[in-house]
């Protein structure tokens, strides 16, 4: 099986993943479970007006756009899966929880969209134990399944793959590249070029920074420019785990916790020009994350350019070019560039 599309057809049952969301964080684990229990995965299209346009109509006024956005490509994958896979996470690092939204998602989605196949919304909180993935994907794997040998290959072929896929990220690949280096389709993947003479740290969470169609390309604009982009998921976990215990008190919330500790760690490195932090309006935690993160470039010693920039469905190319091309002018005057 190709990794993201299943050449099998006929009676194999398919579970609709959404291309949003914790897709950027979990799609390799979920992928490969669902591989070797031969169970067909289907995704929702790349983010884009139409979907978005239709969360919008689906979804209560207040959300947030991943939110809507969600909506959105579960209402896609409606007609063309057997389950939609939505599992409720509530802690992924055995101590802080995700957005309330996202503990709520399940019953967000069913009560708004109608007609939608049966969603698989198995609860994972690593509060209860370093074991719990594993239980967690074994309670999955009894859906589809009675042979417990075949579960716990999938479980191992899972982590595997979840492994190497994190490696790849370290190495300062974008999701998307490192979905090509795991599906076969390039040998390997290198980061952009380390000849740029600008280094960004660009936070944010991932489903606002590697999905294109929210972000309008930004990531793509800065590499236009010249620009090297270190991201959240480039940090190791050594260094989260550290500056974790360094900060007098820490986030509620998972996601929010990983930007606000990425940027500690980028702004102890002297290669860091600036950071950019892509925040979704009408985010509750993101509000007080880039207060956080615009307080610590402020006053840190070496005195961080630090730029905001906030997303929502009227969000437009032109103006988020304009404000990274100032952005970045504005850098390369401080290094006598320009």
């Amino acid at each position: 099986m190709g990794f993201f599309y299943s050449e099998k057809e006929g009676d194999t049952l398919r579970v609709g993943i959404p291309r949003t969301l914790y897709f950027f964080t979990f799609y390799p684990l979920w992928k490969s479970f669902f591989d070797v229990l031969e169970v067909d995965v289907v995704l929702s299209p790349p983010s884009n007006k139409v979907l978005l346009d239709a969360g919008v109509r689906e979804t209560v006024n207040d959300a947030c756009v991943p939110i809507k956005l969600f909506h959105g490509h579960a209402a896609a994958l409606k007609e063309k899966a057997d389950f939609l896979f939505m599992p409720r996470l509530v802690s992924l690092d055995g101590k802080a929880t995700l957005c309330p939204k996202f503990l709520g998602l399940p019953d967000m989605v069913r009560y708004s969209i109608a007609g939608l196949p049966e969603i698989i919304e198995n609860r994972l909180d690593m509060k209860k134990g370093k074991l719990e993935l594993y239980r967690f994907l074994y309670r999955i794997g009894q859906r589809f399944t009675d042979n417990k040998i075949k579960i716990f290959q999938a479980i191992r072929k899972a982590r595997y793959n979840f492994s190497r896929y994190r490696k790849l990220l370290l190495r300062g690949l974008t999701p998307q590249e490192a979905f090509q280096v795991l599906d076969g389709k390039k040998e390997t993947a290198e980061a952009g070029s380390s000849e740029f003479p600008i280094k960004l740290a660009v936070l944010g969470y991932p489903y606002l920074l590697y999905d294109d169609y929210v972000s309008v390309g930004l990531l793509d604009i800065l590499k236009e420019h010249g620009v090297r982009v270190a991201t959240p998921e480039m940090v190791p976990g050594e260094g989260f785990k550290s500056l974790s215990k360094k900060m007098p008190k820490n986030l509620f919330w998972f996601y929010s916790n990983r930007v606000v500790w990425a940027g500690q760690y980028y702004l102890r490195d002297s290669d860091i020009d600036g950071i950019i932090h892509v925040t979704a309006f009408a985010c509750g935690p993101d509000s007080m994350t880039n207060k956080l993160l615009e307080l610590e470039t402020k006053y840190c010693e070496r005195k961080v350019p630090f730029l905001t920039v906030t997303l929502d469905e009227h969000t437009g190319e032109a103006g988020v070019r304009t404000r990274i091309e100032a952005f970045v002018d504005l850098i390369k005057r401080k290094k006598g560039l320009a």
